[in-house]
């Protein structure tokens, strides 16, 4: 894993509609440790808080703010909704020349507007997409069971469809590329099923991104840290029972600056 030393980035993390504004700050959170240099926080809903008391260094703006800082990576999605403002941020997303990841409600709005899904397709790099096997089914028009029952084809077809890289979450997270090849991440186990672990994910990936790592190579690593900081708190624990979200936080960074510390 490369540290990219004097090349942090911005990233900016949109989502957060009414209701949802946790998923967002999940993903922004997770991103600063990650080793985004700025993380800009864009709200569908306005934002909704003065300051992240919890993470004051996020910068808080409404969606158009955020992508107004021309970021170098967008992440969009954790908790985006499925009304008109939400669209629009996926929509200015897709137009953006920045990298882009593609999770939760984005995927979703994806999957039900072809003009969308046609921007997306017409980038000039491929974006990263990371569905559930119920969000992969929505978008390859099958159900969610004909994707369990064939994981590598389902994220193989998704990620030429697309032209992007797909990480097909669940056990034994798949990762696609368009060009056939594709990849089994052997980390992590049941304490991921948990609420909002998805969205730590999406702000790994979108932080790696920021740093200037290639979409491939930025997934495999955030998929495998994501993981790997999920079988490190189960060992401290002693079990997988209970973790929420947050707690993936520290120790993926911890494991991070220990790979960056075994390149220098």
């Amino acid at each position: 894993m490369n540290s990219h030393k004097g090349s942090f980035g911005t990233l900016a993390v949109l989502g957060g509609d009414t209701g949802t504004v946790g998923a967002v700050l999940l993903a922004a959170r997770a991103a600063l440790c990650l080793g985004a240099g700025r993380v800009q926080v864009g709200f569908v809903s306005g934002p909704p808080l003065a300051y992240d008391p919890s993470a004051p260094e996020l910068m808080l703006r409404a969606a158009d703010g955020a992508l107004a800082m021309r970021p170098e990576a967008i992440a969009v999605g954790p908790g985006l909704g499925q009304r008109p403002p939400g669209r629009a941020a996926l929509q200015a997303s897709l137009a953006s020349p920045g990298q882009l990841v593609i999770d939760a409600d984005a995927l979703n709005q994806l999957a039900a507007e072809p003009s969308l899904r046609q921007a997306l397709a017409q980038r000039g790099m491929p974006a990263v997409l990371t569905p559930h096997p119920l969000e992969a089914a929505r978008l390859l028009g099958c159900g969610a069971a004909d994707v369990q029952s064939d994981r590598i084809d389902a994220a193989c077809r998704l990620a030429s469809a697309d032209r992007a890289i797909v990480v097909l979450k669940g056990a034994g997270s798949v990762i696609a590329a368009p060009d056939g090849r594709w990849w089994i991440n052997a980390s992590g186990g049941p304490a991921l099923a948990t609420a909002g672990t998805g969205d730590v994910l999406t702000g790994m990936i979108g932080a790696l991104l920021a740093q200037g790592m290639a979409p491939l190579e930025a997934s495999l690593a955030a998929v495998w840290l994501h993981g790997a900081a999920a079988d490190r708190w189960t060992a401290q624990q002693g079990g997988s029972t209970g973790m929420a979200a947050t707690e993936l936080i520290a120790p993926a960074r911890a494991l991070a600056n220990e790979l960056i510390a075994q390149t220098d």
